[in-house]
This record gives C-alpha cells, structure tokens and sequence, in this order.
C-alpha cells in the first residue's frame, strides 16, 4: 500500500508542477513579447530498497516555444518589434546582459531607454542607452539607431544619440530566468551586435501562447490530478480494511 500511495502521490505531485507552467502561460497571453513554457512528463524510476523496478511521472519543463508571436501596429514612436529572429540586449537586475522580444519602450525621468518592465537597453558599447533630455521627438530606425531631436531645435536637426544593441542567437545556447529574460548557457555571458537584425517602427509582438491549448492542457492535468487523488484514497482504504482483518484474526 505503501508503493501504491507513493506513486499516486508523486504523480499528484507531478500533475501540479504541470498545471503551475501551463498557468503561468496562460497568465502571459497578453504580455508582449512573451514566449512560452514547453512541459513534458517522462518517466522516472524510484530508487529505494531492493531493485528499481518501479517508475513513476515526472514533469518538467525542457525549453520554450520560439514561435514569433503575432505582430501588432500601434504607431507609436517608442515600440518596436523584432523582425523575424533575433533579440533586444537589456540590463538584467544584476547587471548583466540578457534578451527579450518585448519591444515597447519607454524614457525615464534621468533621460535611460528602458522597457515596460524598467529594464535598460544596452547601447552599442554594452552600455545603457542615455537619452539627453528634453527632447522634442525621438525615432529608431529600422537598424537600432536612436536619433533624438533637442527641444527648440530645428526640425533638420536630429542627432544621433546610439544605437540599440540587437543580437542573433542559437535558441538552443538561451534559457528563461527566473526574471522572465533569456540568457546565455555555460561561461558566455554577452553576444556580438548582429546588423543583420532588423526592427520593425510603430509596432508590437505579442505572446505566442495559444490560449485554447493552454487551457487544453490544464483540464487534461486536472483530471489525471483527480485520477491520482482517487488512487491515494482506494490505498487508504486498502490499508484499513487489511487492518480490520488482522485485528479479527
């Protein structure tokens, strides 16, 4: 009974780690630039006294989608989007260099280019982006660069202040902090400017989660949560009738 409760308990287990990653994607299908956590359940065996002849399910989360979410046209001067493959290069909270599609973009009160999620983006010499304010307009071009035009200055005279660090990475070489950012594996910690990363002006990529899926998914844990739950009461009740005939013999 004991083998029996432990398997149900740890695929009980397994179950919510499941429903937590297709959750968490569900609550991201409106955040720009959002990129999806893959789930999977292998089997895995349990170790213990004698021979490691039983296995159990176990959930994990092996990588993310990199489809390119659907693009969205909004106008507005500060939001870009990653034309096909590529990433914005951003400060992380720590410092160091990491990636993300999300392209709506904002100035602070000190003049920093940062996303929506106060991030700064790194310039050409892997330094935050300074904007030297106040400013009249600002553009980026298709290449990354920022050109600012100086409150009160003619209208022909825009300048360039820098130029958005784009990168081209093997999506095979990132993986998603817990921050949300994708970074590099192993002993790599920063990626070459890439020109061939373009941008798109005035627009936005969206999630690339599929709602109805996710919602798929979550109804199929769901019951095979159930499932297990079931199976740990009939051990249970296994266990005591088993006790009831020891007591009567």
């Amino acid at each position: 009974m004991d083998r029996a409760l432990y398997l149900a308990m740890s695929g009980a287990k397994q179950d919510m780690y499941g429903m937590q990653v297709h959750a968490n994607n569900l609550a991201n299908v409106n955040t720009t630039g959002f990129r999806a956590d893959l789930q999977q359940a292998r089997s895995m065996q349990a170790y213990g006294e004698g021979m490691p002849s039983r296995v159990f399910s176990m959930a994990e989360r092996p990588g993310n989608d990199f489809a390119q979410g659907s693009v969205i046209n909004t106008g507005r001067d500060l939001d870009v989007a990653i034309q096909g493959d590529g990433w914005l290069a951003v400060m992380d909270a720590k410092g160091q260099e990491a990636y993300t599609r999300a392209g709506h973009l904002k100035i602070d009160q000190t003049g920093m280019l940062q996303n929506s999620n106060g991030q700064l983006l790194l310039g050409q010499n892997d330094s935050p982006i300074f904007i030297p304010l106040p400013i009249s307009k600002i553009e980026i071009g298709k290449d990354g660069t920022v050109s600012v035009l100086p409150q009160g200055a003619p209208p022909d005279a825009m300048a360039v202040v820098d130029r958005i660090k784009l990168v081209s990475v093997d999506n095979q070489a990132l993986f998603k902090d817990t921050d949300g950012l994708f970074k590099l594996t192993g002993d790599r910690i920063s990626m070459d400017a890439d020109a061939n990363v373009t941008l798109a002006k005035g627009m936005l990529e969206g999630s690339n989660v599929n709602a109805v899926s996710e919602m798929t998914s979550m109804i199929d844990l769901q019951r095979h949560f159930e499932m297990q739950v079931k199976l740990m009461k009939t051990a249970e009740e296994m266990d005591k009738s088993s006790s009831s005939l020891m007591r009567i013999g």
